[in-house]
């Protein structure tokens, strides 16, 4: 592949060999370079030094530092001397040749300005994904329960993590709170004797080292964790990978105050004092700090949600994205940015469009549905109203000109699509053969006819008898559940039917209900209805049964999945009445730091459409 093809190329550069190639390519087709850190004479020695090549060391060491350099790397060749790795930074070659650059941090970018680089530079925070783990499980695997404090340190575990100090401050710890453990995760430095100091210190009950883990276990051991240390001195400005994976999954954090971890906001960490003259200060610190996080769980989870929250709003993927491609768009046809970039200049509407409000009915009364309902299902109708309710007010509200279908219309909450919802087209339709169309009309108690036509079809199988992009709302309520074989294909069908900005509202059961949850720890089924349908006698139409019931998350990923974004997502009980039976299930969910939100028995997600449908098969849904 041959940079010179594209319209700009761009280099991932760290201080670590992994990077020589990129480096190399760097030098020979130059473009636009992500600094990773201040610093690369690890690399360079690598590149030179590894691979006998002591004349371009020497050569190097005299570019960036002049004669004085060149006099020590001399002593280095000789083996008289190791390489001078923390006063000499060793970019100048690759600043020289770089058309821009993209930094983590305004610490990394005034370093690049000292070390001679005039071009135009971006700052940038480095991106973050927001994950999930199963805090639980992992604790189980390591023996622990879940509500021992569990501090982690992650990395490489060199003597500038402050590893050292940080195990001091917790023998402290322990006399405060004898349950609280540690966990080293990251690859031993061969000259920091880490088990030896454990040993030392009699903290051999109270910490375990866990060496090299692949990422997905070391994702796991940072989501078991309850505080992250992200301590370091000295630092060359890099920002830490794991420190941001962390704040991605609303851990509590406990950072150095020095280079670009300063510039953390404070309210997602704590930061401790670092350098020589707070070497007692650090200590101490370390210790507070810990004690007081571990003595307050609440202050602990505050500060994780908080950090969790920063990620998504600054530092997401998908936001860090969108600054690089604003950055490198300026050097297409060999432009070259007259300002440097900084994302905090920009307002937040040029990372996402602000969209549309929507305007919801602010409230619908029980008899703008009961005044409609036949008197063979008024006691029905009577004992969902909370239901019906909550459905019509996340509709959002119509006019004459739009149209909305009523997906499942049993005409129980259709007329106030048009009496209170005004919407000007109201239609509905219904599992049947594909061609037939019933015209349904309804008479109030106060003596109004509603009609609308009610089309038929399946739902899993069948083209919509629609156009493309005719309706402004569908409402697809308690049909989802119902469905035996292939939603995803009424999802895209859904998609198609809907006007650009169009919105879907989705109703079903709730799975992961409190409800649910206290029946399968008690030994029943958890689902809602999870009841075979008897025969009906011959000529009456049969109800469907449940064939699944979906958890919110799955909701989420349905709609997201099916080109739409999420605008609402709540629940809500199907039967407007109380449960304090259910008390024990939210105790049990915040012992275990389970999420105690989106618990009722009934989902309720309101979706625009932003574009077209994704997967068609995703793998969450089908085999």
């Amino acid at each position: 592949m041959n940079p010179t093809d594209f319209d700009v190329a761009l280099y991932q550069i760290g201080n670590n060999p992994c990077h020589a190639f990129a480096y190399e390519a760097a030098i020979k087709h130059p473009g636009v370079v992500v600094m990773h850190e201040a610093n690369l004479h690890h690399l360079l020695a690598d590149i030179t030094i590894t691979r006998g090549h002591w004349d371009a060391y020497l050569a190097e060491c005299e570019l960036n530092g002049g004669p004085d350099a060149l006099a020590f790397a001399l002593h280095v060749r000789e083996l008289e001397v190791g390489p001078d790795y923390d006063g000499l930074p060793m970019t100048r070659r690759l600043l020289e040749a770089s058309r821009g650059l993209i930094v983590h941090s305004d610490f990394v970018a005034g370093q690049m300005r000292a070390q001679g680089f005039n071009g135009p530079i971006a700052t940038i925070p480095h991106g973050a994904a927001l994950i999930r783990t199963d805090r639980n499980a992992t604790r189980a695997l390591l023996g622990l329960t879940e509500s021992i404090p569990l501090i982690g340190a992650f990395g490489y575990l060199k003597p500038y993590k402050r590893i050292a100090e940080s195990l001091r401050a917790l023998r402290r710890l322990i006399a405060v709170e004898p349950r609280v453990r540690m966990i080293l995760v990251g690859e031993p430095h061969p000259e920091f004797p880490v088990h030896q100091l454990i040993r030392t210190l009699g903290l051999q009950e109270h910490v375990r080292v866990i060496g090299f883990a692949p990422i997905g276990h070391f994702v796991d051991y940072m989501g078991a964790c309850d505080i992250i240390l992200n301590l370091r001195y000295p630092t060359v400005g890099e920002t830490s990978g794991s420190l941001q994976r962390a704040f991605g999954l609303g851990k509590a954090v406990i950072v150095s105050d020095i280079g670009s971890f300063s510039e953390l906001p404070d309210e997602i960490c704590l930061k401790v004092p670092a350098g020589p003259e707070s070497a007692i200060e650090e200590e101490d610190l370390i210790f507070e700090f810990l004690n007081t996080l571990v003595s307050r769980p609440d202050l602990a989870q505050a500060m994780g949600a908080r950090a969790k929250a920063w990620i998504e709003r600054e530092c997401s993927w998908p936001v860090a994205a969108h600054h690089y491609a604003q950055f490198l768009e300026q050097f297409r046809d060999g432009g070259i940015p007259t300002s440097d970039y900084h994302p905090l200049s920009e307002t937040p509407a040029a990372v996402t469009p602000a969209p549309q409000p929507v305007e919801f009915v602010a409230e619908v009364e029980p008899e703008a549905i009961s005044t409609w309902v036949e008197p063979a299902a008024k006691q029905y109708a009577a004992n969902h109203t909370s239901r019906f309710v909550q459905t019509l007010e996340m509709t959002p509200a119509g006019d004459s000109s739009k149209s909305i279908l009523e997906m499942g219309a049993y005409m129980q909450i259709t007329p106030a699509l048009q009496f209170k919802l005004g919407y000007g087209h109201v239609r509905g339709c219904y599992y049947g053969t594909l061609g037939r169309t019933d015209h349904k009309s309804v008479t109030s108690d106060e003596g109004q006819i509603f009609e609308c036509d009610v089309d038929h079809f399946d739902a899993e199988r069948d083209t919509f008898p629609y156009a493309a992009e005719v309706f402004d709302t569908v409402l697809c309520c308690e049909l989802l559940e119902h469905l035996p074989s292939d939603p995803m294909h009424m999802m895209r069908e859904i998609n198609r039917i809907l006007k650009p900005g169009g919105h879907l509202v989705l109703t079903t059961p709730n799975i992961a209900s409190l409800r649910a949850i206290s029946a399968i720890l008690q030994g029943y089924h958890p689902a809602f209805f999870p009841a075979y349908i008897r025969p009906r006698k011959e000529g009456e139409e049969a109800e469907a049964r449940h064939n699944r019931e979906y958890a919110p998350m799955e909701i989420q990923h349905l709609l997201t999945g099916s080109g739409f974004e999420v605008v609402r997502l709540e629940t809500g009980e199907f039967l407007d009445e109380p449960h304090p039976e259910f008390g024990w299930i939210n105790h049990l969910l915040e012992n275990y730091r389970l999420h105690q939100i989106l618990r009722g028995d009934g989902i309720y997600a309101l979706g625009r459409k932003t574009g077209p449908p994704g997967e068609r098969w995703p793998a969450w849904l089908y085999s």
